[in-house]
């Protein structure tokens, strides 16, 4: 039976009058829910086995009823619509869709228009789309009650919310009132408690959590760990979201050996600036007995379109801070704190800066002390270049004004000018390139130098031409390797330099120390980085590349280069290194590829040629035949007088699944001279879905006496928190390669590391 289209009364708070539509129903899909039809905008369809009642008053729809109107579509065994009051009651096996939501239960009172009403014994399933893209995020859950109140409103009695699949999950939020606000993404739980695995965790009167794993004001779950510098290291921050652009987080730390700490950070970011405030208090070492403090302040702001500046200042109160409170490698072993300013202009093809910059030099252990290096205050720059001289012709301008301060009474003190006008005819083609340059690099320096100090100049004047040619070749060819179809080249490369004599002996060391020799280096201008020794230089360095290319997708397969660069002339200029004497330097060789399907090799040597003996060479094998399977093979050498005492560690690392959804990641450094192991890591990590466990254990010794451990427990719930001591950051750079297994959602905002 079809009752005929009549107009339904205006539905409080609704645009327009819906209409009513009834016909006998379709046929669902078992199991599932039929797709709806094109309805005209604000029209109620409903249709059923069988349907009677009163037009324009109301009518009982029974045997697969199903009401629509707009996007939402309401199913059950027996439905009483009351077009009067625009209320439906629904009985037997109902089933409410809106958009991602799915709401199932034995009983529902629904107000259609406004969307409010009360729904019995539910289970139900929320998707909304992130905020920041990629897979929708859905919760869902099971309640004694469900009540409906208003579009994107939902509350819950004696209800539950989780990120897992509905059925069986592993974790979820119980609360005895929980609220979902899809309005501002954010939900709301009342004498609640987070239940794992049917064990609750914490038990919580009230606390607000994000819906779709947006930033949200409240307690962040606890992290937790040891370590045998800490002991037992427990914290429980806040996280306070002040507004869009700005937000805090305060964190009282409780370390069993040394005390109780307060932390906090603050962020903030607007249309010019950004930037974040840290600190850390320790009013009382239960070791040391002292009261120790950290601070750190990141600023950046673009002051007017072309003129920007940035400031970064840390500090703490003694010098063993960072060995003793913190747990990680690259923390406890740094010894100089930044502390500068800088303004930046740009001018289009010039720019100029100002820099004021100093340091807090940590010295943790007094038998190996840590020279303070030298402050710039202040440091101005003039920087110009300009591509568009005639006949391709560039011109570049670095120019440099510096004061060099120190903090020991022994040290030269001075000022240094430098200016280096530079010319360039770079020529190229399709398979070769040709550079001759040109340039003056001149320097001035007025020094202060210590009253017993030796009779040295004070006033330097230091004037170099400096001319280089540089040029290669591109040759290609189709070639077969490993039983596949390339594209191989074959690239020569000569670059010449020349670079005159001229006394820096007693020119002070500000800030110039030696490169490292490599690829980079043999085709620089100088030896030396800063600006205080300009190398003399006749000489030719000669090298040839070649790559294996894909030719369908670009990729380079492999490469193989070689280079060695040759002296026309003895060095000297130095800066308290022997001079050398050689025709030619070590030759250079480097290899970087695939060597099978999943296996790839990086390997570069040093070799001298004259002694005939390898004075260094790192070597890395990496095995990844697929996302989260890497296994890592590391060896580097390095001959015993060519730096220190020599070196030669072996490095293991690698990630694995164990099985069981199981996951393995390790790392092992091994000093063969010292016949002692530097760092290790062992871990485990388990994908429950919805879920991530992880324990990590981590030893590492930056002296052989001075041995730091520490443990890592983090389960991490997803899209909601990580709770306990994140070893995630560790765990990517101690394991190159490295495949997450999960999505995180356990990032700082949400009590990470």
């Amino acid at each position: 039976p079809a009752v005929p289209e009549t107009p339904a009364p205006q539905a409080a708070g609704s645009a327009a009058a819906s209409a009513v539509e009834a016909s006998p129903a379709v046929d669902a899909p078992a199991g599932g829910l039929e797709p709806a039809l094109p309805l005209a905008l604000g029209a109620t369809d409903v249709r059923a086995d069988r349907i009677s009642g009163t037009r324009g008053i109301g009518l009982l729809a029974e045997g697969e009823a199903d009401v629509r109107r707009d996007e939402l579509r309401l199913q059950a065994d027996r439905i009483s619509y009351d077009e009067l009051t625009d209320e439906a009651v629904a009985e037997g096996n109902v089933r409410l869709q809106k958009g991602g939501d799915r709401i199932v239960g034995p009983r529902l009172n629904l107000f259609v228009g406004d969307q409010v009403g009360t729904f019995e014994s539910p289970q139900y399933s929320i998707s909304r789309p992130r905020a920041q893209g990629g897979a929708a995020a859905a919760g869902s859950g099971a309640a004694d009650a469900l009540l409906l109140e208003g579009e994107n409103q939902y509350r819950l009695k004696n209800g539950t919310w989780t990120t897992c699949e509905p059925t069986d999950p592993d974790w979820y939020i119980k609360a005895r009132d929980l609220q979902l606000d899809y309005d501002r993404e954010v939900g709301t739980a009342r004498g609640g408690s987070i239940v794992f695995m049917d064990t609750p965790l914490f038990w919580m009167p009230w606390i607000e959590f994000p819906l779709l794993a947006q930033r949200q004001s409240g307690l962040l779950p606890p992290t937790f760990g040891s370590s045998n510098k800490t002991g037992i290291d427990f914290a429980l921050p806040y996280y306070w979201n002040i507004a869009p652009n700005y937000d805090a987080t305060i964190t009282p730390r409780f370390m069993g050996r040394r005390g109780l700490q307060i932390g906090g950070e603050f962020r903030y970011l607007g249309e010019t600036y950004q930037g974040q405030a840290r600190a850390e208090w320790l009013p009382e070492d239960r070791v040391t007995g002292e009261e120790r403090s950290f601070g750190s302040l990141q600023h950046r702001q673009q002051i007017t379109p072309r003129l920007s500046g940035a400031l970064d200042l840390n500090a703490v109160s003694d010098d063993a801070y960072f060995e003793d409170l913190s747990s990680r490698i690259a923390i406890a072993s740094q010894s100089h704190l930044l502390r500068q300013g800088q303004l930046v202009y740009s001018g289009g093809w010039w720019s100029a800066s100002a820099l004021m910059q100093s340091y807090q030099t940590l010295n943790p252990d007094p038998e190996d002390y840590v020279a303070p290096p030298y402050r710039r205050l202040p440091q101005l720059k003039l920087n110009a270049l300009r591509a568009d001289l005639p006949f391709g012709g560039l011109f570049r301008l670095d120019s440099e004004y510096v004061s060099f301060k120190h903090t020991e009474n022994n040290r030269v003190e001075g000022e240094r000018a430098t200016a280096y006008p530079q010319l360039s005819l770079p020529l190229q083609g399709a398979a070769y390139f040709l550079t001759p340059k040109v340039g003056v690099h001149h320097t001035s320096y007025d020094l202060d130098r210590p009253v017993d100090s030796p009779a040295l100049r004070n006033s330097i004047s230091r004037t170099l031409p400096i001319a280089s040619l540089d040029g290669g070749l591109i040759f290609e060819r189709e070639a077969q390797f490993f039983g596949g179809d390339y594209l191989q080249t074959l690239e020569p490369r000569l670059y010449y330099l020349y670079v005159p004599y001229r006394r820096q002996d007693d020119i002070p060391l500000f800030d110039t120390s030696r490169f490292d020799f490599g690829f980079a280096q043999i085709f620089a201008e100088n030896l030396y980085s800063g600006g205080d020794r300009i190398a003399d230089a006749n000489q030719l360095t000669a090298a040839v590349t070649s790559r294996l290319i894909e030719p369908e997708t670009g990729a380079e397969r492999m490469r193989v280069i070689v280079g060695q660069r040759y002296y026309f002339r003895d060095q000297e200029v130095t800066a308290g290194e022997t001079p050398r004497t050689d025709s030619r330097a070590d030759l250079l060789g480097g290899f970087s590829g695939r060597i099978a399907r999943h296996t790839s090799l990086e390997a570069l040597a040093q070799y001298d040629a004259d002694e005939g003996q390898t004075q260094r060479y790192n070597a890395t094998l990496r095995y990844q035949p697929d996302y989260a399977k890497t296994l890592n093979l590391s060896y580097r050498y390095s001959r015993p007088g060519y730096v220190g005492s020599g070196l030669r560690d072996i490095d293991v690392s690698g990630q694995w699944p164990l099985g069981g959804r199981w996951f393995g990641v390790g790392r092992v450094t091994r000093s063969v001279l010292e016949d002692r192991t530097t760092e290790a890591l062992a871990g485990l990590e388990y994908d429950g879905g919805c879920w991530v466990f992880r324990v990590a254990m981590h030893r590492f010794a930056v002296e052989a006496d001075d041995v730091t451990k520490a443990v890592y427990v983090q389960l991490e719930l997803n899209d909601l928190a990580g709770i306990g001591s994140n070893p995630l950051n560790l765990i990517r750079r101690s394991v190159p390669g490295y495949g997450m297994i999960n999505a995180s959602s356990a990032d700082r905002v949400f009590g990470a590391d």
